[in-house]
This record gives structure tokens, C-alpha cells and sequence, in this order.
């Protein structure tokens, strides 16, 4: 048996049970609670260090003041969840659904948060550098990062550094980023369909087989576009006049490469492209 499985408690719980249970003051230390659904449950105060929630749905639970230390919270739904206080030291949170999270005065040392997402609702405690830990949201440094095929449709990314960073095969359908920084990414089958990508950077970026379809370009810097071979443009608004002279004046071999998701070549995705001065 390993380490990890040898420290837990391998007990089913109920919601049910597990509501009884906190009312009786029982901890949950160490417990396997991994899918349970608590939306919305009173667990104020509760101990559940080292305890296991992976992909369980603590949506708009109350968790202030509760000892989550070293607990598996990966890929767990905490949206609008409270934690103001809570302990979330050495905590696993890869993954987490934090957007509109209150962790005001929460203990996140040494927390892993990787890929967690977050939004301009989340409250963070003061000082702590959530911009740098991984997470993803808006002014998030994702500097390099790899998010090959990641589902991120709808996600805020506003003024996200994302230079040089894996994006292929990721959805970001509807995603808001806006003045994000892309140079030097991989977009390569990236899927922005309808993307707010207003004054984004898109210089020196690879976007094979992208597809831009209505994606918003207003006041975007597109510059030394690596590749767009097979790339979708179709209903694009904001390209300007310039930015769609150089992008008609690439190779005929990038222009008439076909896209066998969109069923379009990139030269006849840009003819569909209302350019603006």
C-alpha cells in the first residue's frame, strides 16, 4: 500500500454525513472526500487537513476559518466559495475553479496553484503575489507556460503576460485578452473563436491552423507572424488596412493551405475580413 493511500480513510461519505458529522464535531482529517458534492454547506471552521476533494464542488461553500492544511484540492469547484482564514498551507489547488473566491486572510503558504483560475472577483490575501504563482487570470505572469490544449473558453486574461508561452490546441473561445502579451507564442490550432484580443500582441507568434473566427482585433500589433498557414479569419472586425495588406502578401503556399475543421483556406477567411482603417 502506498504512503499516500495508507494515511487515509477510505470511507464513503454522504453529504449528508458529512454535515451530521461536522455538527458533532467530528474532524475529517485525512479523509478520501474526493467528488462529494458540499455547494453551498456551512463548513465553517472544520478540520479537513490532508483530506482529499479532488474534483469535488465546494461552489459558495463556507470554509472561513477551516484547516485545509496539505489537503488535495486539485481541479476542486470552489467558485464563490468563502475562505476568508482558512489554512491552505502546502494545499494542492492545481486546477481549482477560484474565480469569485474570498481567501482574504487565508494562510497560502507554499499553496500549489498552477493553472488554478481566477477572475477580478477573486480576493486574494494582502501582499500575496498571486500573479506569479501559476494561477491564471487577469495581469497573470504566464511568462513561458505551457497550456497546450487547455480549456480555457470564456476565461479573463486581460493584460496577461503570456509571452513565449504553449497555447496549442487550447480552447479559448470567448476569452477577454485584452492587452494580453503573446509574442513569441505557440497558437498553433489555438481555438479563438470570438476572443476579445483587443490591443493584444500578437508579434512573432505561430498560428497554424488557428481559428480567429469573429475574433475582435481592434488596435492589435500583428508583426512578424511566424506562420498562419491554414489559419481561420472569417468575420475577424478590427484588422486594419495594413495589417491585412501584410497578411495578403504572404506566401501563396500559407494563403491557400486548407483548414479541414473550418473547411476554409486562410485567403478566402480574409476576404470575408472588414478591415478598419
Amino acid at each position: 500500500m502506498s504512503s499516500l493511500a495508507a494515511r487515509l480513510s477510505f470511507i464513503t461519505f454522504s453529504p449528508e454525513e458529512v454535515k451530521a458529522n461536522l455538527i458533532n464535531g467530528k474532524s475529517f482529517s485525512n479523509t478520501n472526500l474526493g467528488k462529494i458534492n458540499l455547494f453551498g454547506t456551512d463548513l465553517k471552521g472544520a478540520d479537513f487537513s490532508g483530506a482529499i476533494f479532488i474534483g469535488a464542488n465546494l461552489s459558495g461553500a463556507n470554509l472561513s476559518g477551516a484547516n485545509l492544511r496539505g489537503a488535495d484540492l486539485r481541479r476542486v469547484n470552489l467558485k464563490n466559495a468563502d475562505l476568508t482564514e482558512a489554512n491552505l498551507e502546502n494545499c494542492y489547488l492545481q486546477r481549482a475553479e477560484m474565480r469569485g473566491t474570498n481567501l482574504t486572510g487565508a494562510n497560502l503558504e507554499q499553496a500549489k496553484l498552477e493553472l488554478a483560475l481566477y477572475d477580478s472577483e477573486t480576493q486574494w490575501p494582502e501582499a500575496f503575489d498571486y500573479r506569479n504563482s501559476g494561477a491564471i487570470g487577469p495581469r497573470a505572469n504566464l511568462n513561458g507556460a505551457y497550456l497546450n490544449s487547455a480549456y480555457l473558453r470564456g476565461v479573463d486574461l486581460q493584460g496577461a503576460n503570456l509571452r513565449g508561452a504553449y497555447l496549442s490546441g487550447t480552447d479559448l473561445r470567448g476569452a477577454n485578452l485584452e492587452g494580453v502579451a503573446l509574442s513569441g507564442a505557440n497558437l498553433r490550432r489555438v481555438s479563438l473563436i470570438g476572443a476579445y484580443l483587443r490591443n493584444a500582441r500578437l508579434i512573432n507568434v505561430d498560428l497554424e491552423f488557428a481559428d480567429l473566427r469573429g475574433a475582435d482585433l481592434t488596435g492589435a500589433s500583428i508583426e512578424q507572424i511566424e506562420s498562419f498557414a491554414g489559419a481561420d479569419f472569417s468575420q475577424v472586425v478590427g484588422l486594419t488596412d495594413t495589417d491585412r495588406a501584410y497578411l495578403c502578401s504572404r506566401s501563396a503556399n500559407e494563403l491557400g493551405t486548407w483548414n479541414p475543421f473550418t473547411r476554409s483556406n486562410t485567403a478566402k477567411s480574409l476576404e470575408s475580413v472588414a478591415s478598419d482603417s
